[in-house]
């Protein structure tokens, strides 16, 4: 078995390159960032790669990131509005708010619990997909299942402790 190297990103003074440099020195182990990940407007890679859990909150908004990798948890805020991704992949948690809105997302991959608001406004998300738990709000304005579904529907589906929104 590998083991996962857990890395502050400010150690690499939030430089998404020298992070990857780093990394492929080391012949790109798994990997989970310790601290918060913030690649908002980075223009540099298409793919979050072997990097498997941010313990802080992740940032990719406006970013060309079009590929979570191994992703499969963020324990804070996930902001990954304004984006061309279609799926969430191998993510299946978030531990506060996710927003996803105006991008192209279809549906949610393995996604099956957000600790806080889902914001999924203006996307194109046609499936919950294996969501069950959302500890704030849920937002689907301007979707293909607001017109799809009511919120009865919706909290029959999943967990919601806040408001639905459609």
């Amino acid at each position: 078995m590998t083991d996962i190297l857990k890395i502050p990103f400010a150690f690499f003074s939030n430089k998404w390159n020298d992070l990857q440099n780093f990394l492929e020195k080391m012949g790109n182990p798994p990997y989970i960032i310790t601290d918060n990940l913030s690649l908002f407007i980075v223009k540099t890679n298409q793919s979050l790669g072997t990097l498997t859990a941010v313990e802080g909150y992740l940032d990719l908004e406006d970013s060309n990131i079009k590929c979570l990798g191994n992703l499969t948890s963020v324990g804070g805020q996930f902001n990954w509005a304004y984006c061309n991704i279609k799926s969430l992949e191998n993510l299946t948690s978030v531990g506060g708010h996710l927003f996803l809105y105006r991008s192209k997302l279809e549906n949610l991959g393995n996604l099956t619990s957000v600790g806080g608001d889902l914001t999924l406004t203006d996307s194109n998300i046609e499936d919950l997909g294996k969501l069950k738990y959302v500890g704030g709000d849920l937002d689907l304005r301007f979707t293909p299942l607001s017109k799809i579904y009511v919120e009865e529907e919706i909290r029959k589906m999943v967990d919601i402790k806040g408001k639905v929104h459609l």
